[in-house]
């Protein structure tokens, strides 16, 4: 579900036309509804009500400060994987105490800021991070408390740049070694453990995976206990993944997800911690882009648009599909005509979709990417020097622009020529 409607022929983000947003900032540029994040954000609280949970938002998938303001209003926590996502959270009026700290490559650096500003918790990825937090929180004089991420070796079933537990992956302690690594934590100062992690991928379209995944968490939850450890929450990830087409299947709802967690984990009287990005964030945005030109070619044609895969680098990086639809409502059953969506970018890697059937478009005509809110802004570039594009966000019938988009000027005034030139 989404806040993007066609509203008297023209497409709308809430109660503002897409078309106005652009005539004011230009294209292309990114564009999240505020319904929408806020929407998706409920459905998780609702479906795990009435256990006691905390919901954190992946700030990995969407990073704007605007955007986290949004939910941790609503009462959200925030997943970050970087001491940068650490302060995003922090300027959006986030807590400490609502933040969870996950990450397989944390800096002493980063550890020592996190302690020192306030955290829910470190997921702790491996066995020399339990040493490093331990003397960072010793030297400090503080108590750490850690979960620590354990690597199941379940297959996701999704793709494989983004799948994070099975036992290839760089993700975690191994499940088989996790009581010993739960005893050296019990054993170092500065640690205390209240939890236990999990994260096996991202863009799941079926809880198979998560259940069996689950189950092994159960299972380590009630030996650690008998070893006597103190296990408060179940850290589960996210993962839960969104229909990216009009005609796919449609991947679990928040509901059977949160069912299954109650019947595979409600009766552990733990916290239930879970992380989700793509589900909250994917369908709350749009990238929107103005068509350069129509090109005809040999055998097939070409629609180019302004946005290019530094702006959205997914169809690139992963083969992924994005509706693309133009910002004026087609008529039924109007003409059409087969294109191969491009950007400007210098490469033939910056190709959108292949063959895509689009009602017939002309220079100037301005289209609309679907499901872009997750993993759009936050993995953009300035390849080919283009400047990052901006980001807008919508509620009711207002908008404002939450990132501008720089100048040239700024952007090459960040390179230093050296004195010796």
């Amino acid at each position: 579900m989404d806040h993007f409607l066609y509203q008297d022929g023209a497409l709308h983000a809430e109660g503002v036309a897409i078309a106005d947003i652009a005539a004011k900032v230009g294209t292309p540029f990114y564009v999240y509804s505020s319904a929408t994040l806020t929407r998706h954000f409920q459905l998780f609280t609702e479906a795990l009500s009435p256990l006691q949970h905390l919901v954190c938002f992946a700030i990995k998938s969407l990073s704007n400060v605007a955007v986290l303001k949004v939910l941790g209003d609503l009462g959200a926590g925030m997943d970050v994987v970087s001491i940068g996502e650490y302060l995003r959270a922090k300027a959006a009026g986030v807590p400490g105490e609502r933040i969870v700290f996950s990450g397989v490559g944390k800096t002493r650096d980063e550890i020592r800021a996190a302690l020192e500003g306030g955290i829910r918790q470190f997921n702790v990825e491996s066995e020399p991070e339990m040493r490093a937090i331990s003397e960072v929180a010793t030297a400090l004089g503080v108590v750490a408390p850690i979960a620590i991420r354990v690597n199941p070796d379940v297959d996701a079933k999704t793709h494989e740049k983004i799948a994070t537990g099975k036992s290839e992956n760089k993700f975690g302690i191994p499940i088989a070694k996790a009581r010993a690594a739960y005893a050296e934590a019990a054993a170092l100062p500065g640690l205390k453990i209240v939890g236990v992690d999990v994260h096996i991928g991202s863009q799941l379209t079926e809880l198979a995976p998560f259940e069996a995944a689950f189950l092994k968490v159960r299972e380590l939850t009630l030996q650690l206990r008998e070893d006597g450890h103190s296990i408060e929450r179940l850290d589960l990830g996210g993962g839960l993944g969104i229909p990216y087409t009009r005609s796919n299947e449609a991947p679990p709802l928040p509901t059977d997800y949160g069912a299954m967690i109650k019947r595979v984990l409600g009766d552990l009287g733990a916290e239930i911690e879970i992380e989700p990005g793509r589900l909250i964030s994917g369908n709350s945005g749009l990238l929107v882009s103005g068509v350069i030109y129509v090109k005809n070619g040999e055998g097939r044609d070409f629609l180019i648009v302004d946005a290019a895969m530094n702006d959205l680098v997914r169809p690139s990086m992963y083969g992924a599909h994005h509706d693309i639809i133009p910002v004026v409502e087609p008529v039924p059953g109007g003409p059409t005509q087969s294109f191969d969506i491009v950007g400007p970018v210098c490469e033939t890697g910056d190709t959108f979709a292949k063959s895509r059937e689009l009602p017939l478009l002309a220079e100037g005509d301005l289209v609309a990417f679907r499901s872009a809110g997750a993993y759009g802004a936050v993995m953009a570039s300035e390849y080919n020097s283009r400047p990052l594009i901006p980001e807008v966000l919508v509620q009711g019938d207002q908008f404002a622009v939450i990132r501008e988009r720089p100048s040239y000027e700024e952007m090459i005034s960040r390179d230093k020529i050296p004195e010796w030139l």
